[in-house]
């Protein structure tokens, strides 16, 4: 049993977290930060789009029960992906969409599976971007587990079968 990580920027992290978290072989997902130069950004700095950080979630998975291409494929039935300044109502840089990828085979798992939406003639525009000297910051308290804290549902984010 290995635990592994991936990251995913969807627009609020909020909406991010919450279906991952709902997710078997998801052990945990996280909200914070990744992408920009600021280390260790607050919610207000990362809020003015100068810091370059987008909103993000660190998906903690056990990949002997849920697969990359698994999550990757959630990943784009939660979100826009084809919005190109933000996530539903939130735009800015902070909430465009990304795939954060670890090492060329998650890439190229993204890349096909980018493939695979554009010949169904979706119009792309969430970024591959590598984990490469892009440290991941974890959001402040607050944000963390906000829908199942507040009782409320994700305004952003739904699901929709794509795949």
């Amino acid at each position: 049993m290995a635990t592994q990580q991936a990251y995913f920027a969807a627009g609020c992290f909020w909406g991010v977290e919450y279906y991952f978290q709902q997710t078997q072989g998801v052990m945990s997902a996280i909200s914070g930060y990744m992408g920009g130069v600021t280390p260790n950004p607050s919610y207000k700095e990362v809020c003015t789009g100068l810091t370059g950080h987008l909103e993000v979630v660190e998906v903690n998975y056990e990949d002997t029960q849920i697969s990359y291409e698994s999550l990757v494929k959630l990943f784009f039935e939660i979100h826009d992906f084809t919005q190109t300044n933000g996530q539903g109502p939130d735009i800015g840089s902070q909430y465009l969409s990304a795939i954060f990828y670890r090492n060329e085979e998650e890439k190229k798992i993204a890349k096909a599976l980018i493939e695979q939406l554009q010949s169904k003639g979706y119009q792309v525009a969430t970024f591959l971007i590598s984990t490469h000297n892009t440290p991941f910051f974890q959001a402040e308290e607050y944000h963390q587990d906000y829908y199942f804290k507040t009782g409320k549902t994700p305004y952003c984010h739904g699901y929709k079968k794509i795949f």
